[in-house]
């Protein structure tokens, strides 16, 4: 692809690193930014900006947030005998976007897979056992998406926690094998939820 411009090229290379953006997609988008009013592009820069520099993540459940404990940890509403444990961000919004679930949330930042080379240490599983090991929570939600690599991660948690009097489960196959959380519906995804079974059965399954 030849550019008239090397810094429209440079624009155009740093937008298709972006998931998902090719350079014909990524050209598109940046000839569409050049269109619009200068203020306009100047807001999206710094949202950018600002989010890679300010955002945080929840000390207590590792969700991205603005303040050091987000807003589901910090609500006094919230039962924080129960957490769901869930892959990403993407995850815990399609969970809150159900309404159905009133417990806390443990973001792992991934799944455990060999093939990419994560490993248990490479996600939040030790803060979440540290957490269970303190004995505020009594039951603990696998959500994550019904993969290889999913029942992988379910499985290693269970296995850390098996000493623990605390109650597993895992939502219910509501969700197609291999399907992602976020892309269920949220009349399926919340009645997942709430029906949900014992880790215990997934495994006879």
């Amino acid at each position: 692809m030849e550019f008239s411009s090397k810094l429209l090229e440079n624009a155009v290379y740093e937008m298709s690193q972006l998931p998902g953006i090719g350079k014909r997609t990524a050209l598109r988008l940046v000839l569409h930014l050049l269109k619009q009013p200068k203020e306009q592009t100047s807001r999206l820069a710094d949202a950018l900006v600002g989010l890679k520099n300010k955002v945080k993540f929840c000390k207590s459940c590792h969700n991205i947030s603005d303040t050091e404990l987000c807003e589901i940890c910090s609500n006094p509403r919230r039962d924080e005998s129960i957490v769901c444990v869930v892959e990403d961000i993407r995850d815990v919004m399609a969970i809150e976007n159900t309404s159905q679930f009133k417990g806390l949330y443990h973001v792992l930042g991934g799944k455990i897979s060999p093939m990419e080379g994560v490993g248990p240490q490479d996600l939040t599983i030790k803060p979440l056992v540290d957490k269970a090991k303190e004995g505020k929570i009594k039951e603990l939600v696998f959500a994550l998406s019904s993969t290889m690599e999913g029942d992988t991660t379910n499985f290693y948690i269970y296995k850390q926690l098996e000493d623990l009097d605390i109650k597993t489960s895992t939502i219910a196959r509501g969700i197609a094998v291999g399907d992602e959380l976020e892309y269920a519906d949220e009349v399926t995804l919340g009645r997942s939820i709430l029906n949900r079974i014992p880790f215990e059965n997934s495994l006879k399954a």
